[in-house]
């Protein structure tokens, strides 16, 4: 989705002049348990893996304990990685008028936004909705009716990780999909705090699966440790990673736990099952207090924790400190 920031700022404005209490405003729900109202809630998730995977059952963990099993309905559509099964997901939705759209990853909250202004739509899995939406001097509420929870981890810390684990490090290969804006988002702003530590940083974008080998390899033979922000397609496609970066004893430094788990030496992460539940408290305060999106502030993860992955960090000989907690790597 482009959109001009005038024109997504106008949108909002729209939706805040409006008032519309969007609990009320759906005539999609039929009548749950003990005569209240049943809501029907489309779930849209933009590719299966372990992190948006956990953060739809946190979400759905959520909606239910607040609202009753019996008193929800949910549809669950992935989009398979791709826009146009998006869009054409949301779309569906808005026509069916849907109580309330749960966006996972940044392109479906975009997607979703495109398709109405009207329906409340709770993103998560989501790094920057400024930046997803285009809003300029974002300040932590959108104005319009899209909320929801962010998967941001501490970027600063991740940058001083790297200087823990690899001291000797001078160069760092950041490695991302150029297709999602909050990864170049990551890119940019940890960059910036691997400089304050003396560590040139360079980015290596690729469009898609298809080119990531070649330029996983460029960036593998240009620097001393790889960084892989919250990217849905590296995180869709860790072996390629993995089969470049270990044979060359080349740590991959992961934004999150499943980057790890595929191809990490370590993370500093969150729990997306947390923010997956935090969204579905979010829905649930929309659906029946009244809450309104647009007034609402994203939610961040309340913990982070440090872990590593056991095997690759034997397999390259790095010693890890006892406060880093050894990830399952099991299937």
């Amino acid at each position: 989705m482009k959109k001009s920031v005038k024109k997504i700022i106008a949108a909002c404005l729209a939706v805040l002049l409006v008032g519309t209490v969007f609990a009320a405003c759906s005539s999609s729900g039929g009548e749950g348990g003990n005569g209240t109202k049943k809501y029907k809630i489309g779930i849209a998730q933009w590719e299966t893996h372990a992190a948006l995977d956990a953060a739809t059952e946190g979400f759905k963990a959520a909606v239910t304990e607040k609202l009753g099993a019996e008193n929800v309905e949910f549809e669950y559509n992935d989009a398979q990685g791709e826009v146009p099964n998006c869009s054409t997901i949301v779309n569906r939705y808005a026509s069916n008028k849907v109580d309330l759209i749960m966006a996972n990853a940044t392109p479906v909250v975009q997607s979703a936004f495109a398709a109405t202004k009207e329906i409340p739509i709770v993103g998560t899995s989501v790094t920057e909705y400024g930046v997803a939406l285009e809003i300029s001097n974002f300040t932590g509420k959108t104005g319009c009716n899209v909320t929801g929870t962010s998967d941001l981890a501490p970027l600063d810390k991740q940058a001083a990780m790297i200087k823990e684990i690899c001291p000797d490090t001078k160069t760092v290969g950041i490695v991302y999909c150029s297709a999602e804006p909050n990864s170049k988002y990551q890119a940019t702003e940890v960059t910036k705090y691997l400089a304050e530590l003396g560590i040139t940083a360079t980015e290596y974008p690729f469009a898609d699966s298809n080119d990531l080998q070649s330029i996983a390899s460029k960036a593998v033979a240009d620097n001393d440790v790889l960084y892989i922000p919250t990217d849905n397609t590296a995180a869709k496609n860790t072996g390629i990673i993995d089969a470049v970066a270990r044979p060359a004893k080349t740590p991959v430094f992961a934004g999150e736990e499943g980057i790890l788990k595929g191809c990490g030496v370590v993370t500093l992460t969150i729990s997306y099952y947390d923010i997956g539940y935090a969204a579905g408290e979010m829905a649930a305060q929309i659906l029946t207090e009244g809450k309104n999106p647009a007034e609402m502030e994203i939610g961040y993860a309340p913990k982070f924790t440090k872990k590593y992955n056991a095997e690759i960090c034997k397999e390259l000989g790095i010693e890890v400190p006892n406060d880093y907690i050894a990830i399952d790597t099991a299937e």
